[in-house]
């Protein structure tokens, strides 16, 4: 456990400061970009340690492997006040799991149908979810998410997007997109930007809500994103190495 923590803490530094000098070339403060570190497929102990060197947002893909450890970490970490995000695909059967696991932040909202079936199970629960709209920004036909190429589709999926705002146990507090598998900081940055640029549009379209948030960029591309606007970017890779 010294030598993971020794390696976690190299890795988080260096992941820190990636951030701060992306932040800083963009004219942003590093304080406005949050780290997800993507803790899916790694052990608690291992996600134990990182937070007891500082970090407090995680992203889990699977609402199997998040829920054990949401209910694990509390008693076990040195950081109190741990988040959780979901930020892979959620089917429309795990809604309720997904409503009551007690996410911070479902990042990967897809459809009016899931977040309608998010919205009652939440309420049900006595909550309301935060979530993100998850776009295919991308054109890609592996991506999940609202399809939002071409632009010129922007209005009605904006349609969309306000039906989701009206759900009472819901709240849609920005959007979220994976760039194309390979990219880099560089070649990632049109999808950020379009991205960055139907958030815009729906911020100054619809109802008054809280578009504050885009969740982009991965280990590769963080960078880009950060350039672009990224206010959570998702970092796995750079923080706890290769999944075995």
């Amino acid at each position: 456990m010294v030598k993971v923590s020794q390696s976690l803490a190299e890795n988080i530094a260096q992941v820190q400061e990636r951030i701060a000098r992306a932040a800083e070339r963009a004219g942003r403060s590093p304080a406005e970009v949050r780290l997800i570190a993507v803790s899916k497929t790694h052990p608690i102990d291992v996600i134990t340690a990182a937070a007891g060197l500082g970090l407090t947002d995680f992203g889990e893909n699977r609402i199997e492997e998040a829920a054990p450890k949401i209910a694990a970490l509390p008693q076990s970490a040195a950081q109190p006040g741990l988040r959780w995000h979901m930020i892979g695909h959620v089917q429309s059967r795990k809604a309720r799991e997904a409503a009551q696991a007690g996410f911070a932040l479902v990042h990967s909202v897809d459809s009016v149908k899931l977040a309608e079936r998010l919205s009652r199970y939440a309420q049900a629960a006595g909550r309301v979810q935060p979530v993100l709209l998850e776009c295919n920004v991308s054109g890609e036909e592996s991506k999940s998410g609202f399809a939002a190429t071409p632009a010129s589709q922007w209005s009605a999926l904006l349609e969309e997007f306000a039906k989701i705002q009206a759900l009472p146990g819901v709240q849609v507090r920005g959007l979220m997109t994976m760039a194309p598998l390979g990219a880099d900081h560089e070649t990632a940055r049109p999808v950020f930007q379009r991205l960055r640029a139907l958030c815009d549009m729906a911020c100054a379209q619809l109802p008054p809500d809280d578009w504050a948030e885009l969740s982009m960029g991965m280990t590769d591309d963080f960078e880009g994103a950060i350039a672009e606007g990224a206010t959570l970017v998702r970092v796995g890779r750079a923080i706890f190495g290769e999944r075995g």
